[in-house]
């Protein structure tokens, strides 16, 4: 049954990959609009839907559920008895739906690829400490694909309150000493950010936190940083800061990121064309730079029957672009099937560096210090 299900998710990943290559070889991203962005009204979804942080329910990882995908492990890497740190961990988009702007909760193949998302993300930090991963009413993939529309701000407003009520449940729920690490992807990786600037900037929390993963969002360094209130992560062994990197395959075409990038305003208040995206090399923890594959401790590859993950050594590069990219080198045939357009290789930012981002977080809490 576990195997079905994995194959199902497969599949259901390869057609959303192809739909989104039919549109870009037509050379047009209307074709894309055409097919993800809903052409219903913004309606926020009744507030009865409204999951209750307050029950386990509501979380899709949490210390105590009985099932948490965000403790999963590939073979041969042992579990640790990790409480030393709480992790706030805010998943991707993995709603294609257009009847609605944000996901109902109980939409099945949203929730069954957010699982599979957490297992190769999540779980990187489960070395460490105890993931909480909220269930929310994320904005639909289209909502990105159109961002000038009101309704696709709307939507993701209405997404980022679930998140914010999550991450108060979460903070009661901690000790109050305890260090955090934040982490996300994509569009979880961007309500992070939002988090950041309302609730943790300019507050205690500052002193408690100990990295910020917000990954595969585009963040200016000059544009963005100063208004988050943490620097960049220059050096490995480096706590109280910030990772991001957007990994492309040779040769990388950036438009869609670089379109939405450079038409609008940082968290400062100053245009984000010109300036640097952030890049942390994940096989280093530095800002910048060039790593070969040998550093790379361990990749997720997939396995051939589609049921699990291989962790694989020495597999992948990673060089960041003076504009802020991270290039991966060649195409990886392993990884081609569900590669985005222009090289694209977001879907993977975590499990290309999975190993590396999972002793990161061990040498950013080693490197802490409460302040």
């Amino acid at each position: 049954m576990l195997a079905r299900r994995f194959l199902y998710i497969i599949a259901i990943l390869i057609v959303i990959a192809v739909a989104i290559r039919i549109g870009w070889d037509a050379a047009s991203d209307r074709l894309m609009r055409m097919t993800f962005v809903p052409r219903v009204a913004f309606t926020p979804l009744p507030d009865a839907t409204a999951p209750d942080y307050g029950w386990p329910q509501a979380w899709l990882s949490r210390p105590d559920l009985g099932s948490d995908p965000s403790r999963w492990l590939p073979d041969g890497v042992k579990a640790t008895d990790a409480a030393r740190v709480a992790v706030f961990y805010v998943p991707p988009t993995t709603y294609l739906g257009r009847d609605h702007w944000n996901a109902p909760l109980s939409d099945a193949d949203a929730n069954a690829r957010m699982k599979l998302f957490a297992r190769s993300q999540a779980s990187a930090f489960n070395a460490v400490g105890e993931v909480w991963a909220p269930r929310y009413r994320q904005a639909t993939l289209g909502a990105f694909l159109a961002t000038a529309d009101p309704r696709s701000g709307q939507a993701i407003d209405f997404a980022y309150r679930d998140v914010a009520r999550a991450f108060d449940a979460f903070l009661k729920a901690v000790p109050a000493d305890h260090p955090i690490i934040l982490a996300g992807h994509s569009q979880g990786s961007l309500h992070l950010l939002r988090l950041i600037r309302e609730k943790v900037a300019g507050t205690p929390l500052t002193k408690r936190i100990v990295a910020i993963y917000a990954i595969g969002w585009p963040i200016s360094i000059e544009a963005d940083l100063p208004a988050l209130g943490f620097p960049a992560c220059g050096r490995a062994d480096q706590a109280g800061c910030i990772l991001s990197w957007q990994s492309f395959a040779d040769p990388a075409d950036p438009r869609l990121i670089r379109a939405y990038f450079d038409a609008s305003q940082g968290y400062d208040g100053l245009p984000r064309k010109g300036t640097r995206m952030l890049c942390v090399n994940p096989l280093t923890g530095q800002l910048g730079g060039s790593a070969p594959a040998s550093a790379n401790r361990g990749t997720l590859v997939p396995r051939q029957d589609l049921t699990g993950a291989e962790l694989t050594r020495g597999l992948i590069s990673a060089r960041c672009t003076p504009e802020g990219l991270l290039l991966i080198g060649e195409p990886p045939a392993s990884f081609d099937t569900f590669a985005l357009p222009g090289n694209n290789y977001h879907v993977y930012d975590y499990a290309l560096f999975w190993a590396n981002i999972r002793d990161d977080a061990a040498r950013r809490l080693g490197a802490y210090r409460p302040r």
